[in-house]
């Protein structure tokens, strides 16, 4: 898992609530267990017609956003089904950090779990960025993890509460799998203690 540090990129403003994991990618593409090549179908059912072309209408098939990193979004995102292929195709399309009034908790530890970083603002706050983003499609965000800081240039700084462990887990890039291997000294002293007290195992 790359680490999160700062981020300094565009934001793409998606206005809408309650976007669910269906939305996010649709269940038609869930029969991967990889975590790359769902970006092409994220929000499909937004991003493209019934014949696979792509909507000229929906924000992240715009040019002005089709490079953004941080997308703005209403309340409840990511409600719906437990599926952890919902943060695989959001980071595979290119976006590292969603910003929004509230998140379903599934999709919020699923989050940080795959190298994204979600972050729970004030709506009033929330609301200010996504207008930020319509006007100044091309303006960059600062997303500072280390300092729980969002800056645009001198228009605005806020803060941002994050867990302090999955802080630390995002900023030295380190999944579940990194965690336990962290640990190996320590598991292979007991493999081999048992070893030696309970060979029959």
């Amino acid at each position: 898992m790359d680490a999160f540090t700062k981020l300094n990129a565009s934001a793409a403003p998606l206005d809408m609530i309650n976007i669910d994991t269906d939305i996010i990618i649709p269940k038609q593409f869930l029969k991967t267990v990889k975590r790359t090549g769902l970006g092409i179908s994220a929000f499909y059912n937004l991003r493209y017609d019934d014949e696979g072309i792509e909507n000229p209408n929906f924000v992240l098939n715009k040019p002005e956003y089709k490079n953004a990193e941080i997308l703005i979004t209403g309340e409840n995102f990511g409600c719906g089904s437990s599926r952890e292929h919902a943060p695989w195709a959001i980071l595979d399309m290119g976006i590292k950090c969603v910003i929004s009034p509230s998140f379903a908790d599934i999709f919020f530890n699923n989050s940080f779990k795959n190298g994204i970083l979600p972050i729970v603002l004030p709506k009033e706050q929330v609301d200010q960025l996504m207008q930020e983003s319509k006007d100044h499609p091309d303006a960059l965000i600062e997303i500072d993890l280390e300092k729980q800081t969002i800056t645009r240039g001198n228009k605005f700084m806020f803060s941002f509460d994050v867990d302090p462990f999955r802080k630390e887990c995002l900023l030295g890039g380190l999944d579940d799998i990194a965690l336990t291997l962290k640990k190996d000294a320590a598991i292979t002293t007991f493999e081999n203690a048992r070893n030696q007290d309970k060979p029959w195992i």
